[in-house]
């Protein structure tokens, strides 16, 4: 088993990056998450997941252990794939798809391509328990009320119905309540057309 891959990053996309250790490059699928974490780093250190298939042997890469821990939870779920759940970190940072799961927001699991409703709430019904136990803060301070979750789920619907993106629109709605936890649902709609 491979822990992780430490080395020169030779070639670096959105979806993927060629990291050469010791004379060998290692081609590494990436969350857009991770990818963020690498732009301007010519060397770096990868948490590796393997995918061992009878035709093919994928690496996936993740920057930190929270978000690999989170990727092999996500793959444990039925239905749920590699490709899948790394969709699904792209879409959404470890602590927001936290506070989505323990809120059990299921239009913002929808909103990741290729997440469809049964899907959606069979993530949150296998990984709710699981990732209560070791909820991170930034999770948990996510789900400050409900009043707070009906809030986001308020706006990030607006948004969209106004044709924003929904993942996009529930990622900086999360920043903006995150901030300023006791805004009502006008001004978080408002605050999130000028970031938007």
């Amino acid at each position: 088993m491979i822990e992780f891959i430490k080395g020169e990053v030779e070639t670096l996309t959105p979806t993927s990056v060629i990291l050469e250790n010791q004379g060998l490059g290692y081609f590494i699928n990436i969350s857009l998450n991770t990818f963020e974490n690498l732009q301007s780093q010519t060397r770096c250190k990868l948490y590796i997941h393997e995918a061992i298939r009878e035709d093919a042997y994928i690496l996936f890469g993740f920057s930190t252990k929270e978000e690999r821990a989170t990727f092999q939870q996500l793959i444990g779920v039925s239905g749920v794939g590699a490709n899948t759940a790394r969709m699904i970190l792209s879409s959404l940072s470890v602590p927001e798809l936290e506070a989505c799961i323990l809120g059990e927001h299921v239009d913002v699991l929808k909103s990741v391509k290729g997440i469809g409703l049964k899907t959606a709430q069979r993530i949150i019904v296998d990984l709710k328990d699981k990732i209560g136990k070791n909820a991170s803060d930034a999770a948990l301070s996510g789900l400050h009320s409900s009043a707070n979750s009906t809030v986001r789920d308020e706006a990030v619907s607006a948004l969209q119905m106004l044709g924003f993106n929904p993942s996009a629109s529930a990622k900086v709605v999360v920043q903006i309540l995150k901030d300023s936890p006791a805004l009502p649902v006008e001004q978080v709609i408002k605050a999130s057309l000028k970031m938007l």
